[in-house]
């Protein structure tokens, strides 16, 4: 595990390169991004962006979701994987958030994840996009990094995320997981990772180990 110089260091280090990070899905408003990440599960977000900007266009709140129904829902997210079951899941979430919290995202991380569709990952993207909490959402990129780095031992994706939120300072936990993510799918990819261009390769255990 990184000691507190270093780990200051590669978050001062992802700052500097990209100091506003943002999430690469399209959205205009809570409802939208909630949308996004739940279809965005096993997908990429241009896929996404690519099917909600005709879906958004005039199907963007629950009732509007809901009066398009399943099987007219289908017909916008096909080109995603697994829409079937992702276009059960918003039906049944836009059902909930219209009856139980008036046309509302919730800001509670408990009430989010009893909606289906909606994991661990996509209640804390939620929270951090929408409502500036300062939570980690770990993807196959943050617990890919984060274990190569040296942020994190951890064996799933819970233990990897209690553990960035014990070593990562205050001061960075609100861009953190965008940081992450977006170093892994540009930088410390899964296949051929561009160590040697790496901006805190210094601070690496795995380029330490395989290129010094």
């Amino acid at each position: 595990m990184k000691n507190d110089i270093d780990i200051n260091k590669i978050f001062l280090k992802l700052k500097k390169n990209n100091p506003n990070p943002k999430t690469e899905l399209n959205y205009k408003n809570n409802f939208e991004l909630l949308i996004s990440v739940i279809l965005s599960a096993q997908a990429t977000d241009i896929s996404v962006n690519s099917a909600t900007s005709k879906l958004f266009a005039k199907n963007n709140t629950p009732e509007s979701i809901i009066k398009l129904g399943e099987n007219g829902l289908k017909k916008h997210i096909k080109s995603i994987g697994l829409y079937n079951t992702k276009a059960k899941n918003i039906i049944k979430t836009c059902k909930i958030l219209n009856i139980e919290y008036k046309n509302i995202v919730p800001n509670s991380f408990n009430d989010l994840i009893k909606l289906p569709g909606v994991g661990r990952k996509t209640a804390n993207v939620v929270l951090n996009e929408a409502f500036n909490e300062p939570t980690i959402a770990v993807d196959t990129h943050i617990f890919r990094v984060s274990r190569k780095i040296g942020l994190s031992n951890g064996k799933n994706e819970l233990s990897v995320e209690t553990d960035l939120l014990n070593v990562i300072p205050k001061k960075y936990i609100k861009y953190a997981h965008m940081w992450l993510i977006l170093h892994g799918r540009y930088t410390c990819t899964a296949r051929n990772p561009n160590c040697k261009n790496c901006c805190i390769n210094n601070y690496c255990n795995f380029y330490q180990i395989n290129y010094k």
